[in-house]
């Protein structure tokens, strides 16, 4: 098979890259959520050392490269991901195995709740529910989750980046005041609790939900809400043009709103795509750009029911580059 006569958009759309090494290529493995089960990660392995050269990366996004894949080889790789796929949960379509879509980006999360303390949420089974909902799909699109405002998934720099919140509750009566929780909200995030009277009172306004107050409770006064909440932030990028950091769109978002926003999204993307672009991938965040922050809101808010806790942003604004002369 000469190299001229591969097919690079198809190449690219089945999760392999186009290599600078002439004849090869580099399979790419999606692993939604960054949970990868020992066995799976060990047939991914025996790929590597099979058709691949004996290395693998690991990606940004949590996935896994294979490069050093001969490009004949290409459809006997894809049956052996077959079990990773199928372990792993992903949906596809193709009957030959592999991934037939990769312009929706893998979705990202961090440990969440399943591991580290500061986790206000299941961020891996959240970004897996949120995979099933949204994949295949080519449109260039990136989620990311994170446990809670630490921000540890780097989700700021994704076109949906979804931050966990909890509502701290707060028991007097375990309540000692030991002013270690003021201590550490002020040290640890933004000071929203002051110690009156020998309680402690919580700046609603100001607190936003990390559950700091709760980690550092040494009797257990503080408590996590039994409700999941979410901050929901907007097309961060990085790319050649106009890089800039997702902006605040709602806070105190609940799961399904969440899960519907992100699905409604790609409604907005088939309406307002540019037929021209390159392999019909325009990144999303470019077409927001184009169309107006308005008319994307108007489609990702179609037939969501917040809660009445739910605080939107009205309107938001992106910085660009600016540089100060000399």
């Amino acid at each position: 098979m000469g190299h001229l006569d591969i097919n690079v958009g198809k190449l690219k759309k089945n999760a392999f890259r186009y290599s600078k090494v002439r004849g090869e290529t580099a399979s790419r493995v999606r692993i939604p959520g960054g949970v990868i089960d020992a066995a799976s990660l060990e047939k991914v392995v025996e790929i590597a050392e099979k058709y691949g050269n004996g290395v693998i990366n690991l990606t940004n996004r949590q996935g896994i490269e294979i490069p050093g894949i001969d490009l004949e080889d290409m459809d006997k790789v894809n049956l052996e991901l077959q079990p990773v796929i199928e372990a792993l949960n992903i949906n596809q379509t193709q009957e030959n195995g592999g991934y037939p879509a990769s312009g929706t980006r893998n979705i990202i999360a961090c440990p969440g709740a399943r591991l580290c303390p500061f986790g206000c949420y299941d961020t891996t089974a959240f970004a897996q529910k949120v995979d099933k909902e949204i994949f295949p799909n080519d449109r260039h699109v990136k989620v990311a989750f994170t446990g809670c405002s630490n921000d540890c998934a780097k989700v700021r720099m994704a076109d949906y980046g979804i931050i966990g919140m909890t509502e701290p509750q707060y028991d007097p009566d375990r309540c000692v005041s030991c002013g270690q929780c003021v201590d550490f909200c002020r040290r640890r995030s933004v000071g929203a609790l002051t110690l009156v009277n020998g309680k402690v009172v919580r700046d609603t306004q100001k607190c936003i939900g990390c559950g700091v107050c709760v980690v550092y409770c040494p009797t257990r006064a503080w408590t996590r809400s039994e409700e999941h909440y979410f901050r929901i932030v907007l097309l961060g990028r990085t790319g050649k043009r106009n890089p800039r950091l997702a902006e605040d769109f709602i806070k105190w978002a609940d799961e399904e709103s969440t899960l519907k926003i992100i699905k409604n999204g790609y409604a907005y993307i088939e309406e307002y795509i540019d037929p021209n672009a390159v392999e019909h991938k325009e990144h999303i965040g470019y077409i927001v750009d184009r169309t107006g922050f308005e008319k994307f809101k108007e489609y990702i808010l179609k037939d969501v029911q917040l809660s009445p806790k739910a605080e939107v942003a009205q309107n938001i604004y992106w910085g660009g580059k600016h540089y100060d002369s000399f």
